[in-house]
């Protein structure tokens, strides 16, 4: 009788664990991680007695949790693409308003070059010239705060870094405590503690870029997209947010022992901030710098060609600061170097890293090499003054440099923010052209004055006052002012240039006829240069002279604009990866309240039954006893 008992209890025993382990499956059906647990029951080993064997009742040798490596890692890996997106969209999204919310920067320029007919219309008015510099003040403000609202998401985005960092470091250290107290549990398989840190590892995914490798112990080793281990066994190797090595106000990412890795980050929100940054920002704020210097050194250099209401030469309008260049934190030597914009149509998007090699083979030159903030080399020109040109930038070495030494070249990413007003005299617009050509009354030939213009506004000598005069074959000469002579011969259609200054003719000269040109002193009341300056909106001036002030900020709003556009479309693509993944996981993992229901039904009645065998088996028993003792 003892055999039926025990068979019975042990049924009794397995009813009631499965009745525990579906109901706590009820229990957390809505809980985030949970992973559906089943009974694995084995019938116990039976006794033989030679003609047969009979059973000995039921063991449960585990509570089982569903689980697929590949699903879960398959989860992990969408999760981190699709927190990456999110992030990616939602730095896009705001970026789009922050080009809203800025000002009308296009509006902004058409009323300002719009301001200059104005001035050309009414040369000598001083509202229409007051008008103008308010058309530019409020130029110089729309580029300053869209130029102040980058700079601040670039902020944000340095905070972002810093905290995300803070977490991942976080979601380490729980994952190796967690890993410590699973592999202690032994040949036990701790379900609780599984979920928690797949649940942790989830988050870390969503976090970073990583991959994840079993340990024959149940720990997990968990490492970033750069290699940087961050979870091995019981212990977590935390990263660090620091400066960069060039610029303590840009955030980057360094692992334990501070390397920056910033570069080799990818996945999940971090990588998605890091890769905003250099992909989306940066080229943001260059292209902005870009239609600012194309503005100011379009219009300073047409003002330069005119006279202003007093009749000097026109000086610059608006102050630019100079490109941006920072040394390497741990550079040895005591060489620094300046960069300045010596051909703005070849200036492009590009940030730079100038190097010290020591070393006169190519690619560098003269012991420099310059390459771009992405890696790509860039070829570099001596110059006879011992400078650097290379991409419209010229680059001034002083000091002594030591191999290694690296200088990092911003040319435009700070110009819309220091733009600013070099004047608020209104006299000192320049309408009037500077120069004026003049034919001699005893001319014979057919020639006349065409145009005259100034080619280079610093020459010396460029209002010096110069006669061009012809011989036989249309040879000339021209004599200036201070002494200075040259001699050519004309070619129809060719402008003949001298001082800085260039003067066409139509038709032919004859021998002994004469052209002077000089300074515009009597004709201030003219408009040549206004009417140039406002002719500045369409002028090529970027790109190799094919795009416009206007056109670079149109580029700019397109660039915003795809990039918003492809970033939530990867969204939508990545969270529906991210949701398939999940639904596979789930119809393995989750749990199936139907299912529940039907086997709290099958462990009750099981329970019930089992009762029932005890039951009877007491029952023989008693009857039994009653027997003997008859």
């Amino acid at each position: 009788m003892s055999s039926l008992l025990n068979i019975g209890v042990s049924g009794l025993n397995a009813a009631q664990i499965g009745l525990q382990v579906t109901g706590n499956n009820i229990s957390n059906a809505g809980t985030d991680g949970y992973s559906q647990q089943s009974v694995v029951q084995v019938d116990q080993v039976g006794q033989n007695n030679g003609r047969y064997t009979m059973g000995t009742g039921v063991d449960v040798v585990s509570v089982q949790r569903a689980y697929s490596q590949y699903l879960t890692q398959s989860v992990w890996s969408s999760y981190s693409g699709m927190q990456g997106a999110s992030t990616t969209n939602d730095l896009n999204t705001a970026l789009n308003g922050l080009l809203k919310n800025s000002g009308n920067l296009q509006s902004s320029l058409d009323t300002f070059y719009g301001a200059f007919n104005a001035v050309a219309n009414a040369p000598q008015d001083p509202s229409a010239r007051q008008a103008a510099l308010g058309d530019a003040a409020a130029l110089v403000q729309t580029f300053n705060t869209f130029g102040q609202q980058l700079d601040q998401q670039r902020q944000q985005i340095n905070t972002q870094i810093s905290d995300t960092v803070g977490n991942i470091n976080s979601l380490a250290k729980q994952i190796a405590a967690l890993n410590t107290s699973i592999s202690q549990a032994g040949n036990t398989q701790p379900n609780a503690l599984l979920d928690q840190r797949d649940s942790l590892v989830k988050q870390l995914a969503g976090a970073t870029g990583i991959s994840v490798a079993a340990q024959p112990d149940n720990t997990l080793s968990i490492y970033s997209t750069s290699g940087q281990t961050l979870v091995s066994g019981g212990y977590s190797y935390g990263l660090q947010a620091g400066g960069s090595p060039y610029d303590s106000g840009t955030t980057d990412v360094l692992n334990a022992s501070g390397t920056d890795i910033t570069s080799s980050l990818s996945g999940g929100s971090l990588g998605a901030l890091l890769s905003y940054r250099t992909n989306t920002l940066d080229p943001a704020q260059n292209q902005l710098g870009r239609a600012a210097l194309a503005l100011a050194q379009g219009v300073n250099g047409q003002q330069a060609k005119g006279l202003n209401l007093v009749g000097a030469q026109g000086q610059p309008i608006f102050v630019v600061p100079y490109p941006s260049v920072a040394a390497l934190k741990a550079y040895a030597g005591t060489a620094s170097v300046s960069a300045s914009v010596s051909n703005l149509s070849a200036l492009t998007n590009d940030n730079y890293i100038l190097t010290y090699t020591g070393s006169s083979t190519s690619p560098s030159v003269n012991g420099w090499q310059l390459n771009t903030t992405s890696g790509n080399p860039v070829a570099l020109t001596a110059n006879s003054n011992g400078t650097l040109s290379a991409n419209g930038l010229t680059f001034a070495v002083s000091g002594t440099a030591q191999v290694g030494d690296s200088f990092q070249i911003r040319p435009t990413q700070d110009v819309a923010t220091g733009l600013a007003l070099a004047t608020t005299d209104p006299s000192a617009i320049a309408a009037a052209s500077a120069l004026q050509g003049t034919a001699a009354t005893a001319n014979t030939g057919s020639a006349a004055i065409s145009s005259v213009g100034v080619v280079d506004s610093t020459n010396a000598n460029l209002f010096s006052g110069a006669t061009v005069t012809f011989g036989a074959g249309g040879s000339y000469t021209v004599a200036d002012g201070a002494g200075n002579t040259t001699s050519g011969t004309y070619a129809s259609g060719t402008p003949i240039q001298f001082d800085g200054w260039s003067l066409s003719l139509s038709g032919t000269p004859a021998s002994g006829d004469s052209f002077s040109v000089a300074k515009n002193s009597g004709g201030l009341n003219s408009n040549g240069n206004a009417l140039d300056l406002a002719g500045l909106a369409n002028a090529g001036v970027l790109d190799g002279g094919t795009t416009s002030v206007v056109g670079a900020y149109a580029n700019l709003t397109n660039q915003i604009g795809v990039a918003g556009s492809m970033a939530s479309n990867a969204l939508t693509t990545q969270t529906g990866l991210y949701n398939q993944a999940a639904s596979a996981q789930q119809s393995l993992a989750g749990v199936n309240l139907d299912q529940e229901a039907a086997n709290l039904v099958k462990y009750q009645q099981a329970y019930q039954a089992s009762a029932q065998v005890i039951s009877i088996s007491q029952t023989i028993f008693a009857s039994l006893i009653t027997a003997v003792q008859a």
